[in-house]
């Protein structure tokens, strides 16, 4: 075995030190990003900072947690009245290191203004379009077949204009979508009548006890959920009558997962077989949506989570 000098050897040791550290520095990135995702945050919860012109602190903070992607929600959400240029929210998110992929809508915005909602989305640099829910009609948790009918057709033609801008609307699942039609849950009816290629869904994990299991929704409609908003659940907390009204994000129905104020990671979810599932069910993105502390515990349980 030919000899090798001190010179080499601290030549090759430096090498080797280096290409370890590059290594490990890219296990850190795959291990702080389940499925290869950067972690997201619904903005929604963080409302009064941008109503108080705080939006540049918030990236910053949301950047410092290891955050790399936030959604919106739209200038029609008071609160987020002075994001309304598209490109100067655009140039603050990215000052920071962040993307925003989606943003949720009002229905009244995409009904009467939704060219002017799809140039802002563009500017700002998304792909994805949501809406928090149809807001059918529902009295006492239950609506009609037609009102659902009426909910999805108008929906498939919104994502069809949404479409032709290139870009995918989704639906979230809270109130309406929570209700019961003919002994059904309106939920998974409206799944069956939204067109699968101008409507992907975005599932609230909050939800889960009223609409079901997000693993069996995945692995049955693969390809069909794009995103997914996290909040911890306590499977054996009483379950809370649902709300049958339209709800913004994180709202009352979108609690309805148990006890509320309860980090991700610190609930008796299986989080791992929910994200080995959302990869059979086509997740693009997916987004914390809690308060500032929880969305704190929530990131950094996240950033440990091996998939």
């Amino acid at each position: 075995m030919p000899a090798i000098t001190r010179r080499k050897f601290v030549g090759k040791s430096a090498t080797d030190v280096a290409l370890a550290g590059l290594l490990s520095a890219a296990a850190r990135e795959l291990h702080a990003d389940p499925i290869g995702i950067p972690v997201g945050s619904q903005t929604y919860p963080h409302r009064q900072r941008i109503k108080d012109g705080d939006f540049a602190g918030l990236c910053k903070d949301m950047a410092g947690l290891g955050v790399g992607s936030l959604e919106l929600c739209s200038p029609g959400y008071g609160e987020f009245a002075s994001l309304s240029d598209g490109k100067q929210t655009r140039k603050v998110l990215e000052d920071h290191g962040l993307k925003c992929p989606s943003a949720h809508f009002e229905m009244n915005e995409l009904r009467t203004r939704q060219q002017e909602m799809i140039a802002w989305a563009k500017d700002i640099g998304m792909t994805q379009m949501g809406t928090a829910s149809l807001g059918g009609q529902v009295q006492n948790g239950i609506t009609s077949m037609d009102a659902v009918k009426r909910a999805a057709d108008e929906y498939n033609k919104i994502g069809a204009v949404a479409a032709k801008a290139g870009l995918q609307q989704i639906l979230h699942d809270e109130g309406f979508e929570l209700s019961k039609v003919d002994d059904r849950l309106t939920y998974e009816v409206l799944l069956e009548l939204l067109d699968p290629k101008l409507v992907k869904m975005q599932f609230q994990i909050s939800a889960m006890r009223i609409v079901g299991d997000p693993v069996m929704y995945f692995t049955k409609y693969p390809g069909r959920f794009t995103s997914m908003h996290l909040q911890g659940v306590d499977l054996n907390a009483p379950l809370p009558a649902a709300s049958g009204g339209q709800g913004a994000p994180g709202g009352r129905a979108g609690r309805a997962g148990g006890r509320a104020g309860l980090a991700v990671g610190k609930d008796s979810l299986d989080w791992a077989k929910i994200f080995r599932a959302a990869k059979t069910g086509g997740l693009k993105n997916y987004f914390v949506e809690q308060n500032w502390d929880l969305t704190v515990q929530s990131v950094a349980y996240l950033k440990t989570l091996t998939v």
